[in-house]
């Protein structure tokens, strides 16, 4: 029979190995189960390719994962097929993993178990080159690029999603069903409030909204269309509360700050904030901070919101971090739960580096992804971190 004492000394062995085996990306403690998605985009078949992520936000591969649609590529596109953010979007509050198929005009749900991609589902979005995937609590909006654009809603349900009776609007556009890059929507958001779906429209250089019924339906059978306070805006961010919304807008590399109002009426709150770098479209915010991936010079840009709202950029040069010979065609960014990683995607190189958040807002490299589907015919697009 073995003593008490053993038996401790047993169970604090057996523990130390779990612990030293599960210290491996993404399964200690509290990061157990965290990982980061790239949504390949291949035109022959899209796929989700999974990482897991470890403590020190180092990525391992753990998988591929066919969405049952295909990617898309637009007309002229530089070095992002489906010019847009949030074309994959990873939603904690259901555990679902939401995945555009351009090519395809559907939409693919999967369940997230660890790193593991489950009970997947393909639903019609109801227009043509779906791009942009917004989530706020249990409704979801999904942007349709192509043709006269459109926007469709569903309810997030124990089941999946489900299309919403009567909410598919139209964005007045006039695209072929393969949008060119330039003229397409650039984002589909929804409010922190609920209460507002905020849209980009590149080419018209507007920022267009429908204020929402509780239900989820929109209020109005057009968009309120507001003049874009900066030229092409693209991607959208909220700042911590909820009371701001920054418009990242790529003719000149600025940002815009408005107010939401519950009319649809958009109120700048700052005018366009320049960083000095080319092509600015993609914008996420990381607990204060802010980053914007430059695809023009391939750079990444910080920037600091105080406690008055007031965002400034982290450095005079606009760079979070230096650029890199080897990371080319920065594209799309996503920032973990936590807000302690970011992740860029380079289109050009086919590859992820991740960064960890410094306190003064500067990035310092963790690791690098390779492999990727890198930017030709087509191209990756699409990241989201847990």
């Amino acid at each position: 029979m073995i003593g008490g004492s053993a038996l401790a000394t047993a169970a604090a062995a057996t523990v130390a190995v779990s612990l030293a085996s599960a210290s491996q990306y993404g399964t200690s403690g509290a990061e157990a189960g965290r990982a980061v998605f790239v949504q390949g985009n291949e035109l022959n078949g899209n796929t989700i390719h999974v990482f897991a992520r470890d403590g020190q936000g180092k990525l391992k591969p753990a998988g591929t994962y066919a969405t049952g649609g295909r990617g898309g590529d637009q007309v002229d596109a530089p070095t992002d097929s489906l010019a847009s953010q949030g074309s994959l979007v990873y939603d904690d509050a259901s555990g679902m993993l939401l995945a555009v198929n351009a090519g395809s005009g559907t939409l693919t749900s999967f369940r997230v178990e660890g790193t593991k991609l489950k009970h997947r589902r393909i639903l019609d979005t109801g227009g043509a080159f779906p791009s942009s995937i917004a989530v706020r609590g249990k409704v979801a909006y999904i942007m349709n690029a192509g043709g006269e654009g459109s926007v469709q809603g569903f309810r997030i349900t124990t089941k999946g999603l489900v299309p919403i009776p009567g909410s598919l609007r139209s964005l007045g556009l006039a695209n072929e069903d393969v949008p060119k890059f330039d003229t397409s929507p650039g984002e589909v958001e929804i409010t922190p409030d609920g209460r507002s779906l905020v849209v980009t429209t590149k080419g018209n250089n507007t920022v267009e909204v429908f204020p929402l019924k509780k239900d989820g339906l929109p209020a109005v059978a057009e968009p309120v269309v507001n003049k874009s306070a900066g030229h092409v805006p693209f991607a959208i961010s909220f700042d911590r509360t909820g009371g701001r919304m920054l418009v990242a807008e790529a003719e000149k590399s600025t940002v815009t700050a408005y107010q939401v109002q519950h009319n649809g009426r958009l109120k700048v709150l700052q005018r366009p904030l320049a960083n000095g770098q080319e092509v600015l479209c993609w914008l996420e915010r990381a607990g204060d901070y802010f980053y914007g991936g430059n695809t023009g010079n391939s750079t990444v840009t910080g920037y600091r919101m105080d406690r008055q709202g007031r965002l400034a950029l982290t450095n005079e040069v606009g760079l979070a971090t230096p650029p890199s010979s080897k990371s080319q065609g920065v594209i799309d960014i996503a920032v973990t739960k936590d807000a302690k990683f970011v992740y860029v995607q380079n289109a050009t190189s086919g590859t992820i580096d991740g960064f960890r958040v410094e306190r003064n807002g500067s990035l310092t490299k963790v690791t690098t992804a390779e492999g990727l589907p890198a930017f030709a015919e087509s191209g990756m697009e699409g990241i989201a971190a847990m």
